[in-house]
């Protein structure tokens, strides 16, 4: 299965006093950079920029495939969107995750990967027993996921139907992480 890291990282940041695509720990480490690392288990990575995205994007590695979300300011689900209409369908599955999860790792992302193969595969990561990123989604949920994406919900509620349906595979993580998103400083 290929499966390509998606990185949602267009938001303004607002309460983090600037894009968070820019924002740097207090040892200077760049959050972008770190969440780009910790998508290495995947076969390439898909970054989405929108708020500071010329600055942002200077910082990216040549490795690294660029999509700028054009409407971004309407929130993750425009990103998600972009994103996911920027990745090729040589790819059988995007692995979501967002800029703002600063101890979400490579293990994290080795570890939902390993939920599942193929076109059909739907898992996220939990923890704690509680529903967070990030999300592997097969190819065949990718128009689904992205009809229903808006807002900064994203896909939560395609997400959430297939839970209560049975179709999604929560993954615990919670060994490895906290998975809290930041949100101020």
């Amino acid at each position: 299965m290929r499966v390509r890291g998606l990185l949602l990282a267009a938001g303004a940041g607002r309460r983090m006093g600037q894009p968070k695509a820019l924002v740097r720990d207090e040892d200077g480490t760049s959050w972008l950079l770190r969440a780009i690392a910790s998508l290495r288990p995947c076969d390439g990575v898909t970054v989405v920029l929108g708020a500071g995205a010329d600055e942002a994007a200077r910082l990216l590695p040549l490795s690294v495939d660029l999509v700028i979300a054009p409407d971004w300011e309407s929130g993750m689900g425009a990103s998600l969107r972009a994103g996911i209409g920027g990745v090729s369908a040589d790819y059988d599955a995007v692995l979501v995750s967002l800029v703002d999860l600063p101890d979400v790792s490579s293990a994290v992302v080795a570890r939902v990967l390993g939920a599942g193969t193929g076109p059909g595969v739907l898992a996220r990561a939990a923890y704690g027993g509680t529903p967070g990123h990030p999300v592997l989604l097969g190819r065949d949920h990718w128009a689904a996921a992205t009809a229903t994406a808006s807002g900064d919900r994203g896909a939560r509620d395609y997400l959430t139907a297939a839970a209560d349906a049975g179709d999604l595979t929560l993954v615990e993580c919670g060994d490895l992480a906290t998975g809290a998103d930041v949100d101020s400083r």
